[in-house]
Protein backbone atom coordinates (compact mmCIF):
# COMPACT_ATOMS: atom_id res chain seq x y z
CA UNK A 1 0.00 0.00 0.00
CA UNK A 2 1.46 3.47 -1.08
CA UNK A 3 2.08 6.37 1.87
CA UNK A 4 1.86 9.59 1.87
CA UNK A 5 5.51 11.10 1.08
CA UNK A 6 4.81 14.56 2.51
CA UNK A 7 2.52 15.55 5.15
CA UNK A 8 -0.31 17.26 4.47
CA UNK A 9 -0.85 20.43 6.16
CA UNK A 10 -3.51 21.57 8.49
CA UNK A 11 -5.25 23.91 6.68
CA UNK A 12 -6.09 20.75 4.00
CA UNK A 13 -6.88 18.97 6.67
CA UNK A 14 -9.46 20.70 8.28
CA UNK A 15 -10.91 21.98 5.00
CA UNK A 16 -11.76 18.35 4.57
CA UNK A 17 -13.51 18.57 7.87
CA UNK A 18 -15.42 21.54 7.35
CA UNK A 19 -18.33 18.91 6.68
CA UNK A 20 -18.30 17.11 9.45
CA UNK A 21 -20.33 18.78 12.33
CA UNK A 22 -23.41 18.13 14.79
CA UNK A 23 -26.47 19.44 13.54
CA UNK A 24 -29.22 20.38 15.27
CA UNK A 25 -32.35 18.08 14.35
CA UNK A 26 -35.16 20.00 12.47
CA UNK A 27 -38.35 20.63 14.44
CA UNK A 28 -41.84 21.66 13.48
CA UNK A 29 -45.14 21.68 15.36
CA UNK A 30 -47.50 19.15 15.93
CA UNK A 31 -50.98 19.95 14.28
CA UNK A 32 -53.05 18.24 17.08
CA UNK A 33 -51.09 19.74 20.19
CA UNK A 34 -48.63 22.19 19.31
CA UNK A 35 -45.67 20.09 20.86
CA UNK A 36 -42.17 20.18 19.16
CA UNK A 37 -41.84 17.11 16.76
CA UNK A 38 -39.07 16.12 14.22
CA UNK A 39 -40.42 16.14 10.37
CA UNK A 40 -42.28 12.81 9.30
CA UNK A 41 -42.29 11.55 12.92
CA UNK A 42 -45.53 10.70 15.01
CA UNK A 43 -45.77 12.93 17.56
CA UNK A 44 -44.51 11.68 21.23
CA UNK A 45 -46.98 13.24 22.92
CA UNK A 46 -50.70 12.69 21.54
CA UNK A 47 -49.93 10.16 18.55
CA UNK A 48 -51.11 12.20 15.77
CA UNK A 49 -49.32 12.54 12.40
CA UNK A 50 -50.40 14.48 9.65
CA UNK A 51 -53.64 15.19 11.19
CA UNK A 52 -55.03 11.81 12.16
CA UNK A 53 -54.62 9.26 14.72
CA UNK A 54 -51.60 6.96 14.74
CA UNK A 55 -51.03 6.06 17.59
CA UNK A 56 -53.22 5.09 20.59
CA UNK A 57 -51.67 7.01 23.89
CA UNK A 58 -52.54 4.74 26.67
CA UNK A 59 -54.43 6.74 29.47
CA UNK A 60 -53.32 6.98 32.98
CA UNK A 61 -56.19 5.06 35.57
Amino acid sequence: MPNPKRRHSAMRRDKRRTHDKAVAPQLSTCSNCGSAVMYHRVCPECGYYRGELAIEQKTEA
